[in-house]
């Protein structure tokens, strides 16, 4: 039986500064121009890129990714080349370090979240433990 594998485009380099508590979460230049793409094409220009950590899956703990007008008084903003991103106080502890990258493939195309803090993940790759 002949296996193939579907190509992915490479995940673009991460991006050269470090996580800070401050920014906890990195985004590729895909990324980056992903969101730009979605913000500009639906007319909310202005908005925050929010990400948080909620419960979800088999593993417990998911990634949920909106456009908002506006961050909550306690969330963590701060901006990455032009994306205005927030997260809770919260996820940004499950978030530290993280790296977000926007791959395509065949089958399709998605964000990619590289956490260092992630334990394990379930089979589907939506949930994770720390």
């Amino acid at each position: 039986m002949e296996t193939t594998t579907t190509p992915e485009t490479p995940a673009t380099t991460a991006p050269a500064r470090e996580a800070t508590p401050s920014a906890p979460i990195l985004l590729t230049e895909a990324a980056i121009t992903q969101v730009k793409e979605v913000i500009k094409a639906q007319g909310f220009e202005g908005y925050y890129f929010s990400i948080r950590v909620v419960p979800s899956g088999c593993s417990g703990l998911g990634y949920d990714l909106n456009l908002v007008k506006e961050a909550k008084p306690s969330d963590n903003v701060w901006e990455q080349d032009g994306v205005r991103i927030a997260t809770d106080a919260l996820s940004a502890k499950y978030l530290l370090g993280t790296h977000v990258d926007y791959v395509t493939s065949m089958t399709g195309a998605g964000f990619k979240f590289n956490n260092p803090n992630a334990k394990s993940s379930c089979g589907c790759g939506t949930s994770f433990t720390t």
